[in-house]
């Protein structure tokens, strides 16, 4: 899939939630309009890869995320700024000024990536 980078731009960092609890304040990334070949992706189709996305930036970490020792040992699993996979249609879903965000839960991360360009759902 491809995707394009997302800004962050100060309006909308102004008026993010802020994470509470275990939450993790994760950016999706939006996908592409048209493919590398110049095809025209459907507006249907990328709505729908949008909503099953498995991957995003995080953003800002609630206050007791990863806090848990006997949950986890070895501490947190990612940080701010990292690129992360996280389970298909998990979390709360929203959009501020036409940038997709989730609210996920600390244990859905299942891995950090480097760069997310390439890294399609199966």
């Amino acid at each position: 899939m491809n995707v394009k980078e997302f800004d962050m731009t100060h309006e909308i960092e102004e008026i993010l939630p802020v994470p509470s609890g275990y939450k993790l304040l994760v950016a999706c990334p939006e996908m592409e309009e048209t493919t590398e070949g110049g095809i025209i992706i459907a507006n249907e189709y990328r709505q729908k890869e949008s909503t099953a996305s498995i991957f995003g930036r995080i953003i800002e970490m609630g206050e007791d995320a990863y806090a848990d020792q006997d949950k986890f040992p070895s501490g947190p699993y990612c940080r701010p700024g990292d690129w992360v996979i996280f389970r298909s249609y998990s979390g709360t879903r929203f959009k501020v000024k036409g940038q997709e965000f989730r609210l996920i839960n600390d244990d859905s991360v299942e891995a950090v990536v480097e760069d997310p360009r390439g890294i399609e759902r199966a």
